[in-house]
């Protein structure tokens, strides 16, 4: 802009300045005409007594930056680097021996035992959402020899959609001999099967069928056409089950009326079952028969099939209401439970079973809650003791004994709307609660009484304790 000149002002006055600049640039060494041309530029509109001046100036000034010789090292320095030579002052063969890293070893080994999981602590794995995020929750419940308890979360899993059901799985999906999984049902259609032993994991171990794509098609209406997956569900996933003997099986229940049965270690659909005329609510194996399946449906029925015989019709139970959950008796193999969501508890027995759905009768019908019973737990060590959580935000605890259920015990455990529990199967007198108020409960401690007790008084006798999230 200066050679061009874009500052050269007219008018005598300028004429006039611009001379006696020139003049001042002429008795200056070549290495200073860039300062002269800068200082033409900065001195124009000053009088001619201070023009000079201010060039000396600046002159001076940049004679003593030097700025001709700015790359070059200079040799007399005083040893100080502001750059590292490279890796080898970054490098260092243990933590301990880099400088710049201060262990605090008490807090490490505090955070090592923090992660470590211990073979008496008992796992819980909570299905959670809040503010339209959906994660797995890996708590650790622990009971320390004084008596003292904690429960914390372990870590989580972030999922993409809004969980439904679980089901844990021990089938070495990534080979060996066993594996730590859980199996995800949610408003998508595909089902999800995440390894509980890593931490940070993000993306499942296998995805069960699913949603291949999605388009619009160019008719009227711009209706989005989907394709899913070979044998995939075609809706929500509303209950699983794992089978404990054929261990790499998996059934499932959804909302467009149809039950699967899927092989995980392949991660593919080999039977699909569709006897049921409304949304298929639950699903759950026989413990002394694998190979028999239940399934509970909105249609108001309940239907046992052998999975090696998907096409024979099986045998069905009506019942009064959209069934809730369900639940073999794993003391014996022929009694079940169905609950429902009018509050109903009915218990029903396999021997009874006939061609004629009027003719099978109930063994008890049993009015539980005065809401919608979401879920229902045999106790696995205490037979004819049967746990039932509510709506009605109520968890009770039932004597099943010779088919008259009589509460022994009812607690409101302030985790709201209750949708989930559990016994637990390695400490089978803690009951795992979830609710509506999206926080864990863990209820329940037996005193041993000794061999002879009746099963009744074993009951009556079971202490309810409550462990909040702190």
């Amino acid at each position: 802009m200066i050679n061009s000149g874009a500052f050269e002002r007219s008018g005598s006055d300028d004429d006039e300045n611009d001379d006696e600049m020139d003049v001042n640039a002429a008795e200056h060494t070549d290495e200073v005409v860039q300062a002269l041309a800068v200082a033409k530029t900065l001195g124009k509109g000053s009088t001619n007594k201070t023009s000079g001046t201010k060039f000396d100036d600046i002159t001076d000034g940049l004679r003593e930056l030097d700025m001709d010789n700015y790359d070059e090292e200079d040799e007399d320095d005083d040893g100080i680097e502001l750059f590292g030579k490279g890796l080898g002052d970054l490098y260092y063969p243990t933590n301990e021996m880099d400088p710049f890293l201060k262990h605090d070893n008490v807090d490490d080994s505090e955070e090592e035992e923090d992660m470590t999981i211990k073979p008496m602590d008992a796992v819980i794995i909570c299905a959670h959402n809040e503010d339209d995020v959906s994660q797995l929750e890996v708590w650790i419940y622990e009971e320390s020899s004084d008596g003292e308890s904690n429960l914390y979360v372990h870590h989580d899993i972030i999922i993409p959609a809004f969980p439904l059901c679980t089901a844990w799985i021990d089938c070495p999906v990534k080979g060996g001999e066993k594996g730590n999984f859980i199996a995800v049902g949610s408003m998508e259609p595909a089902i999800e099967i995440w390894d509980l032993d890593i931490i940070d994991e993000v993306q499942p171990s296998v995805i069960l069928g699913g949603i291949v794509e999605k388009h619009k098609k160019k008719k009227k209406g711009k209706k989005t056409s989907i394709k899913y997956k070979d044998g995939s569900h075609t809706d929500a996933v509303l209950g699983l089950a794992w089978n404990k003997e054929y261990r790499n099986i998996l059934a499932s229940a959804s909302a467009d009326k149809q039950v699967k049965i899927w092989d995980v270690a392949v991660g593919e659909c080999n039977i699909t079952m569709e006897h049921h005329t409304d949304k298929v609510q639950a699903v759950s194996w026989n413990h002394h028969a694998p190979q028999v399946l239940l399934s509970g449906s909105f249609d108001h029925s309940v239907v046992m099939k052998d999975g090696r015989l998907p096409s024979h019709p099986g045998f069905k139970w009506s019942v009064t209401a959209d069934v809730e959950s369900l639940a073999w008796d794993p003391h014996t193999e022929h009694s079940f439970v169905v609950s429902l969501e009018d509050g109903t508890v009915i218990g029903f027995d396999i021997r009874a079973a006939s061609d004629q759905p009027s003719e099978m009768k109930p063994s008890f019908n049993l009015h539980a809650h005065e809401k919608a019973v979401c879920s229902v737990s045999y106790n696995p060590a205490a037979a004819n003791l049967l746990a039932t959580g509510s709506t009605d935000k109520m968890v009770k605890l039932w004597d099943l004994s010779n088919n008259q259920p009589s509460c022994v015990a009812s607690k409101n455990p302030k985790a709201g709307a209750i949708f989930s529990i559990s016994f637990s199967e390695d400490s089978p007198f803690l009951l795992a609660i979830g609710g509506s108020k999206g926080k864990l409960v863990i209820l329940g401690s037996l005193e041993h009484l000794g061999t002879t007790t009746s099963r009744t008084n074993l009951c009556l006798y079971l202490k309810v304790l409550i462990f909040d999230d702190g």
